[in-house]
């Protein structure tokens, strides 16, 4: 039986990267090798994953983020087309709307190939972090990205999308709501559950005994961090008797450690001892409004950890406030603090959502989500002389 083939775009294939990295390895490493084969065209990656073929291109490191870099196609055209030329896919898959996504846009159209795509990342909820010194032109900004990512995402057969906030959103700016089709997120509970915990490691960490709010991600700006470092001030002013505990790494690293000197920073953990100190934390604290689903704040809650998260991005629609975690007005700090304060004083309350949230995570299986993804692939394989699909959700 001939195999269905995929050419599979994206700026960065390194698993442990960052959340959409993690998504698209949840696919990878289940691929049904005797159904599909793969091609991988990246930025930053291996020679091979899982055995098939990784071409990577030149890089820009982003000003704004040195951690990120984004591929040049431009800089290795010939190469990237006969490497495709060889490979003849069947189907095309794109990460990112970036230089590279446009690329392989551009040369799915011209050879008349299906696409589909994740959207993993809110670019536009970026904008008013990074604008907010230039208030004037954030308006401006970010109705050029809505567009920009009409044009693009209009032009794709398939877009999967992890919240249906977030599906609103895009239908809002202009995105055909017939290529969009809801595909949230896996968990793995046997990774991240309560079981795992082990308070002996947050009193070795900390040197006390003391409640520990657990904030995990990557230290960048546009994870609201500013909000972080404004509810940390204010447990200070108010002498609230319990740890900070920080887990991840980025550029405003250097720049929280200085703001928030009583905190505990750990830099990247590996997932064993992650799922560790979800489960033995107290709150997990997530003032983001950046996310397109939030994986973090699904692992905190199958590992049993109340959440207190902003009300904003994809994170909000896992959660029920007051039933299974608490949801927060962005840009008040009192507002986290207040819920934090309910959650830690009223333990009947902090037992109610910490089972509440375990049981809603139990709901997402990545096996399922991956069988529907490579079905919605094979359906695509069977277009021909491609122009459009219209794909209802």
């Amino acid at each position: 039986m001939k195999r269905i083939k995929i050419a599979f775009f994206a700026e960065i294939l390194i698993e442990a990267f960052d959340g959409a990295s993690r998504t698209m390895f949840q696919i990878l490493r289940r691929i049904p090798n005797e159904k599909f084969e793969f091609l991988f065209i990246c930025g930053v990656g291996p020679d091979q994953i899982f055995g098939y073929k990784c071409l990577r291109l030149p890089t820009l490191t982003i000003p704004f983020n040195s951690t990120y870099k984004m591929a040049i196609p431009a800089l290795a055209k010939g190469k990237i087309n006969s490497t495709l030329a060889v490979f003849d896919p069947d189907v095309i898959h794109i990460a990112t709307p970036s230089m590279l996504g446009n690329f392989a846009l551009h040369y799915a159209h011209e050879m008349q190939k299906p696409v589909i795509s994740i959207y993993h990342t809110h670019f536009i909820s970026y904008v008013d972090y990074y604008l907010r010194r230039l208030p004037f032109l954030i308006g401006p900004v970010k109705a050029s990205i809505a567009r920009q990512q009409t044009d693009f995402y209009n032009r794709c057969d398939m877009v999967y999308v992890p919240a249906e906030s977030i599906a609103t959103e895009l239908v809002g700016m202009g995105i055909t709501p017939d290529r969009i089709k809801i595909w949230k997120r896996g968990i793995d509970t046997s990774l991240f559950n309560p079981e795992k915990r082990h308070t002996a490691i947050l009193s070795k960490i900390t040197g006390n005994e003391l409640p520990v709010v657990l904030f995990a991600s990557r230290l960048v700006w546009e994870k609201n961090l500013e909000i972080l470092i404004q509810v940390y001030i204010l447990c200070q002013k108010r002498n609230l008797p319990f740890n900070f505990l920080i887990v991840g790494d980025g550029v405003a690293r250097a720049s929280c450690e200085k703001r928030m000197p009583k905190a505990i920073f750990l830099g990247n953990t590996d997932h064993q001892m992650l799922s560790q100190i979800y489960a033995s934390a107290d709150i997990f604290l997530f003032p983001s409004i950046s996310e397109s689903y939030g994986n973090v704040v699904m692992e905190a809650m199958a590992s049993g950890l109340p959440c207190v998260i902003a009300d904003g991005g994809g994170s909000q629609d896992f959660i029920e406030q007051g039933i299974n975690g608490f949801k927060c007005m962005p840009n008040t700090p009192e507002d986290f603090v207040e819920k934090i304060n309910k959650l830690l004083e009223d333990k009947p309350l902090w037992s109610r959502i910490s089972q509440a949230g375990r049981l809603y995570s139990q709901q997402y299986s990545w096996k399922e989500l991956v069988n529907s993804y490579f079905e919605d692939v094979a359906f695509l394989s069977k277009i021909k002389n491609h122009t459009a699909c219209n794909i209802s959700k």
